[in-house]
Formats: structure tokens, C-alpha cells, sequence
């Protein structure tokens, strides 16, 4: 088994049971958004591919402590990546990516790669899985807070609201279309457009249906 599929392999045993949408689904999703990026944009596409591969494997970790999984997923990579052979520059390489990934977080990235990863985990938030994501999303944090208790603090605007709709609609709002202002790279906004395309077809059709055709 090559160093690719080991890694795979790896991320998938921390991601079982993984109760929202950071699943090995989004995971390969993300690195294949990132090899189509670099062909155009560049950068080493083994610390590209490393990086999106691990970049939510602390995610459960978020979930059952709190915390910042990007931090978590930093760590993990890094001792994954150590045992594997790879010299301190590569691993602080591969690790700054998946530090300044996150959306919620308004990190900087310094790199191309960092660049790159930031832009393919934001584009997989947009488009027809976007919208699948959001919403199933959504219902796991939902759930999760009906038989845990636990509460995503972050989540209270859109996700906990009585009506689900209202808080996909005000979701929406506030993160999807506001994403082409923050990417990094050319060949990501154009790849945004596209799937942004989708969502106001669908968001149109939704608001008609349920009676609120001016949200």
C-alpha cells in the first residue's frame, strides 16, 4: 500500500462514526478540488494531497472536547507524518495548511499549497453537495444537541433556530455567497461561479414552495 492510500486509510479509522459532514466523502472531495486547482496554480502536490487528506482528522476530537479541530488535525498529521520518515520542514509544511484551512477561523495562508487547501475546503461548502452538506449537517448538529446536550456554540443562528428553513435560509446568507470575496486563487472563483449557479436556483425554489418567495 502507497503513502496515499496508508494516509487514506488512516484518516478514515479517526472519521468512522463522524456525526456531521467533515466525512471521508468531504475528505476526498477536497483533495481531488485540490489537484484540479494546482494544475493551474501550482504548488507540491504531496504536501497538497498529504494536507487535504488529513486536515479534519481531529475533527471527533472537536466534537468530544471542544476546541479547534484544525489545531487537533495539525497535531495528528504531524506525528502521523514523523513515524512515516518525513523531515521536520516537509511535516511543518504539510501541518501550516491544514492550521490555516479553516473557514471560521480567518486565517492567512502563507503558501501555495495552504492557499489551495483553504480554497478546495471552501468550494466543497458550495454547489449541489454543498447544499447536501449543509443540510445534513445541520440535522446531525441538531440531533447531536437533542442526545448530548452539546451545543456547537458557533452553530446557535442558523442551526437551533425553531424553524430549520429559516436558519438554512439565514446559513446561507451569511457563509455560501459570501465565499468568492475570500478565495485565494483565480482558478477557485471560477470553479465558486459555477456552483453558486445551483444554490440560487435551488434557494428560489425553495423560498416559492414554502411561501416566502422575497427571502
Amino acid at each position: 500500500m502507497d503513502l496515499i492510500e496508508k494516509t487514506r486509510e488512516f484518516v478514515a479509522s479517526f472519521l468512522e462514526g463522524e456525526p456531521s459532514s467533515h466525512d471521508m466523502g468531504h475528505i476526498n472531495r477536497v483533495e481531488a478540488l485540490c489537484l484540479e486547482i494546482q494544475k493551474e496554480e501550482g504548488g507540491d502536490p504531496l504536501i497538497l494531497r498529504l494536507a487535504a487528506l488529513l486536515h479534519d482528522v481531529g475533527v471527533v476530537k472537536e466534537h468530544e472536547e471542544g476546541g479547534d479541530h484544525a489545531l487537533y488535525s495539525a497535531e495528528i498529521a504531524s506525528e502521523f507524518l514523523r513515524k512515516a520518515g518525513f523531515g521536520k520542514e516537509f511535516i511543518e509544511a504539510v501541518a501550516s495548511c491544514i492550521i490555516t484551512h479553516r473557514f471560521s477561523r480567518g486565517k492567512s495562508p502563507d503558501t501555495t499549497e495552504a492557499r489551495i487547501l483553504q480554497d478546495a475546503d471552501r468550494l466543497d461548502a458550495l454547489g449541489a453537495v454543498g447544499i447536501f452538506r449543509a443540510i445534513f449537517s445541520m440535522g446531525a448538529l441538531r440531533m447531536l444537541k437533542h442526545t448530548t446536550g452539546i451545543d456547537k456554540g458557533s452553530s446557535k443562528k442558523t442551526v437551533y433556530v425553531d424553524d430549520p428553513i429559516e436558519g438554512f435560509n439565514e446559513y446561507m446568507r451569511y457563509k455560501p455567497f459570501t465565499i468568492p470575496e475570500k478565495l485565494n486563487t483565480n482558478a477557485s472563483k471560477r470553479i465558486a461561479e459555477e456552483r453558486l449557479k445551483i444554490m440560487r436556483i435551488y434557494l428560489e425554489a425553495l423560498n416559492l414552495e414554502t411561501g416566502n418567495p422575497n427571502r
